[in-house]
């Protein structure tokens, strides 16, 4: 069974098994309008919890891609690479990588559908 996480930095980890499928949140992507650019680390990168992977830049903004969780890059979605405006098509459905986790205590510190809910509604405000 898939378990979404998120970030309190709109992205989200949805996990199955022992593989996160990270990517941007659909609040995320509208906040950063068209996405022209998606910067992707390599398979067999290692990425770390709290660190910057890689960015997304839009028409009016730049912003680093910080990893929910540590592991080993398995697979990146090379679409992006062609069409990085999947992201504003549906930004759940286009994952930016996939990572073998290497902890995965560290879902604990992520937040649910409703704590990012409260993240996104005190931002509007």
């Amino acid at each position: 069974m898939k378990k979404l996480y998120y970030t309190p930095t709109h992205e989200y980890a949805l996990v199955d098994g022992n593989v996160a499928y990270i990517g941007i949140t659909d609040y995320a992507q509208h906040a950063l309008g068209n996405v022209v650019y998606v910067d992707m680390p390599e398979v067999d990168d290692e990425v770390t919890a709290g660190e910057d992977f890689g960015a997304v830049e839009s028409v009016k903004a730049a912003s680093d891609l910080i990893s929910p969780v540590s592991g080993t890059v398995v697979e990146v979605n090379e679409a992006l690479a062609d069409e990085p405006g999947l992201i504003n098509a549906d930004a759940m459905a286009n994952w930016i990588i996939k990572v073998e986790m290497s902890d995965a205590t560290e879902l604990d510190s992520l937040l649910d559908e409703a704590g990012y809910k409260a993240v996104c509604d005190a931002e509007k405000h």
